[in-house]
């Protein structure tokens, strides 16, 4: 059962959050409302003050991955603010993946339950969206409607309304950007490879000093999406477009080849000789940190400054991306069709799209994420909210992010492809 506190925290699983300071960096007003967020006046639909009468004094069950403490304690942060703002009840339920909440959400519907599901909120973007927009499990055209989501200027920022290159119809509100960045001790290399066919040979050089987790784990995937990309950068544009649509047994004969060709002079010399894979991304950062690995990545570059200052991380830690591209996306919140509380998860997503929610987040002390608002859709002082400290460790400064090219996230589907013949092709070494 749920301990709640009182001052609203909710704390669902068998870990409680730790508590977190609010930052004294941003400068804003003690009593911040969503509504102040908005440099114009507000819209005029009439819906909105009855969605904030209705959705006040509620619960809401946000069902999020619970494997980063920094992100656990921002969403405790955040359930603070909503209720002092609308007395809302933000219940954390943390998953180990987010297709948990899927199968959730897709039982309930099979159950006929079509009005008082468990999930209110799901925190979700590539291939769960996908699969729950193709079931119908998620609520549509709601998003347009939260006062905060013209913050994002979506009628210029097409990414606003596209995950993983699907139109979200309304189904999902974004809240947050991420690329995938590189991090190492310097120490041990003061040269870390600045594109993929680099990493090869690097790996070759520091035999046992990096490695990548297990699939499907995010990080996993990650990693592999943005080899195949880089892998198939000489490919006629044609084929290259090909990853952009849904996986078929042409393209994927055209593409994966020299993936796994790659993957197999590369895997004798990871960590453990590639006999062995972790099955999370964490574990990643702790090896690092117990000086096995002195190369490794992450989806979160803020985290790497603050797992420096929580001294689990060596202060000889440097961070970049690679030269031949960063694998991008945008991460989004969703509402299931049939969530319970319908206006009190409205409430809340539109506090996350408020730039006091959205600056908070991004600083690299708390999470590190990168905001999704345009800054010139707020005031003078909103902007000031999102501006560096002025002093911060050497590996908050990513090196290449100006020249590192964006790489857009392929179609869903190559997801669920690339893991299940990963795991067919080297699962039986685990």
């Amino acid at each position: 059962m749920a301990n709640a506190s009182s001052n609203g925290v909710v704390n669902v699983a068998d870990k409680p959050s730790a508590r977190i300071q609010t930052s004294t960096s941003i400068r804003e007003p003690a009593q911040t409302s969503v509504q102040a967020s908005v440099k114009t006046s507000q819209t005029s639909k009439s819906s909105w003050p009855e969605v904030e009468s209705r959705g006040a004094n509620q619960d809401v069950y946000f069902h999020a991955w619970g494997g980063d403490p920094q992100i656990n304690r921002y969403i405790q942060w955040a359930a603070k603010q909503v209720k002092q703002q609308y007395q809302i009840n933000l219940h954390h339920v943390k998953l180990t993946d987010t297709s948990e909440a899927v199968s959730r959400v897709l039982a309930e519907k099979s159950a006929n339950n079509d009005h008082q599901g468990q999930v209110d909120l799901v925190w979700i973007n590539g291939e769960n969206f996908a699969a729950m927009a193709k079931h119908q499990l998620l609520a549509p055209n709601w998003v347009d409607r939260l006062p905060n989501f013209g913050l994002t200027d979506p009628d210029n920022n097409p990414a606003m309304t596209r995950d993983f290159g699907v139109p979200t119809q309304g189904m999902e509100a974004p809240w947050g950007k991420a690329a995938l960045t590189f991090y190492y001790d310097s120490l041990v290399t003061t040269s870390p490879p600045q594109t993929l066919q680099q990493l090869g040979l690097w790996a070759k050089q520091h035999p046992g000093r990096f490695t990548y987790p297990k699939p499907p784990d995010f990080l996993a995937t990650s990693f592999l999406k943005y080899a195949l990309i880089v892998l198939n950068n000489s490919q006629p544009e044609a084929i290259k477009n090909l990853l952009y649509q849904p996986a078929t047994t042409q393209s994927q004969a055209l593409l994966l080849p020299v993936l796994w060709q790659y993957l197999d002079e590369l895997h004798p010399h990871l960590w453990r000789k590639g006999r062995h894979f972790m099955s999370s991304g964490m574990e990643l950062r702790r090896l690092i940190g117990d000086g096995e690995l002195a190369l490794a990545f992450t989806f979160s570059a803020a985290e790497i400054p603050a797992a420096v200052a929580r001294f689990e991380l060596p202060d000889s830690s440097r961070s970049y991306r690679m030269q031949d591209g960063s694998l991008s996306n945008i991460h989004f919140i969703a509402i299931p069709y049939n969530a319970a509380h319908l206006d009190s998860a409205k409430l809340v997503v539109n506090f996350l799209l408020s730039p006091q929610a959205q600056a908070h987040k991004q600083q690299a002390n708390i999470w590190g994420d990168t905001s999704v608002l345009a800054l010139s859709k707020l005031t003078a002082e909103q902007q000031t909210w999102f501006e560096p400290p002025a002093q911060s460790h050497p590996s908050a400064t990513i090196a290449n992010q100006a020249i590192s090219p964006a790489l857009s996230e392929p179609d869903p589907s190559w997801s669920k492809v690339i893991t299940k013949l990963w795991l067919q092709r080297y699962g039986v070494m685990q």
